[in-house]
């Protein structure tokens, strides 16, 4: 029989590492960005500085979300997919290029604090479609992304994620022969997350262990898909169970996301806060807080969640 969701209770215990996002409740982290309609308006020479000028910004800002983590014991952070715009384009990767050196400082300085950058590139990005252009440009952004990791210095390996769907529902062949044949830059930091339509825990599992990378478990995605009864219910530490054996030998490493519904449990919309947090996470080292109060959220849970190891 499935068991009850549990209220989160007081700490007694160690702590997970809990992620940050990319921005705070507070506003005090927050990127610029350019909409494509204006970016091209520009003449090619002004787009250049409109690009240096705001990549300059968002590697200061990125700089300043890691000393927040730092002063706040974060250790986990979701670098932003749109923090340098136009970057999958050879435009926009050539000025990149121009601050390696500040991205490899930055990335330096990532290890030095011992904070484990991710990502999650948006939903557009889509390796199981069946448009060959949509797959196109969903490595592109890929690349874009390995790009600037590789810049940073941060590790080819799942510990520097990125993070993606499934995607369109029933084509897996699609999905794996992408996959496999992804650039190694991209191939070994990707990561396959569950969703709460397409892709299940038990296809995602099983399609990380054909393809050899490692699954994220998102209790949510699976309470909704798998209509639980809450976040104790025993499928959930199983699903668990299973995606932890995709990060052999590094199960150290396994990183899982948490929300709870704004509305009720089964709401894919995020709440503001959780309030509920599946038991079996205590065991896991690293969660990502995906609410909508960002380091509010981070410091509730750690007032209120009593874990058990």
């Amino acid at each position: 029989m499935a068991q009850r969701a549990k209220t989160i209770r007081k700490s007694e215990a160690p702590f997970p590492n809990l992620g940050l996002v990319c921005i705070t409740h507070s506003g005090e982290i927050r990127y610029r960005t350019i909409t494509r309609t204006r970016y091209l308006s520009f003449q090619t020479a002004q787009r250049q500085d409109v690009l240096r000028e705001l990549f300059s910004s968002n590697l200061k800002m990125f700089e300043k979300a890691l000393r927040f983590c730092e002063r706040r014991q974060i250790h986990l952070y979701r670098m932003p997919s749109s923090i340098f715009p136009f970057a999958d384009t050879p435009e926009g990767l050539a000025i990149l290029e121009e601050f390696a050196e500040t991205l490899r400082s930055l990335g330096t300085l990532a290890q030095q604090l011992k904070i484990r950058v991710v990502a999650h590139p948006d939903q557009f990005v889509v390796l199981s479609s069946e448009s060959q252009q949509v797959i196109d440009n969903s490595i592109k952004v890929l690349q874009m992304h390995a790009d600037i990791f590789d810049l940073m210095g941060l590790s080819q390996s799942p510990f520097n994620a990125f993070i993606v769907h499934g995607g369109k529902r029933g084509n897996r062949a699609v999905l794996v022969r992408t996959i496999n044949e992804l650039p190694n830059s991209i191939r070994t930091r990707l990561t396959l997350e569950n969703d709460e339509i397409s892709y299940s825990s038990a296809e995602i599992t099983a399609i990380c262990k054909q393809l050899g990378i490692c699954m994220i478990f998102d209790a949510h995605h699976h309470l909704i898909l798998e209509k639980c009864s809450g976040y104790n219910d025993l499928s959930i530490q199983s699903a668990l169970m299973a995606a932890r054996s995709t990060w052999h030998p590094n199960e150290e490493w396994q990183l899982v996301h948490i929300s709870n519904g704004s509305g009720n449990s089964h709401d894919r919309r995020h709440s503001d806060f959780i309030t509920e947090m599946p038991d079996c996470y205590a065991d896991v080292s690293w969660i990502e807080v995906e609410a909508r109060a960002k380091e509010l959220a981070i410091e509730k849970i750690r007032s209120d969640w009593r874990i058990a190891r």
